[in-house]
């Protein structure tokens, strides 16, 4: 099985959802996640994995034309997590499309680094939840 996991710049919540999908379905599924305008893995989402002994230092930022082409041709669910109207999308006849819209904690520049965590931390627990449901739904 093959997920992708896509948002807006695939520095935050896609790069969470990666790592806990990894982490979950282990070796049953290929992971990935992209964006439209990829930024740097936000450092704030790696410590708020690291928290659950989950590493993503080692992910990084990536566009849609970065991604395996024997991945691309086989995707069997495409998440979107993002809550803007721009999100991207990426065309594929046969992945199933779901959201997952949420906020972007990336987006807090002006609040203080506990509270920009505090958002962080939602959010991992919020594609956490999700995730834990969705493998319930696939039965593995």
């Amino acid at each position: 099985m093959n997920i992708l996991f896509i948002c807006s710049h695939n520095s935050a919540r896609s790069q969470m959802a990666e790592g806990i999908a990894r982490s979950l379905f282990g070796s049953t599924a290929t992971i990935e996640s992209a964006g439209a305008i990829p930024k740097q893995v936000n450092p704030l989402a790696v410590e708020v994995m690291h928290e659950v002994g989950i590493d993503i230092s080692k992910q990084y930022a990536k566009n849609f034309d970065e991604l395996p082409l024997k991945f691309i041709v086989k995707i069997d669910y495409m998440i979107s997590l993002c809550k803007e109207a721009d999100c991207p999308d990426m065309v594929s006849r046969t992945a199933k499309k779901l959201s997952w819209a949420m906020p972007d904690p990336a987006n807090h520049e002006q609040l203080t680094k506990d509270e920009q965590l505090e958002l962080f931390r939602k959010s991992r627990d919020l594609i956490q939840t999700k995730l834990n449901e969705f493998k319930n739904e696939l039965a593995l």
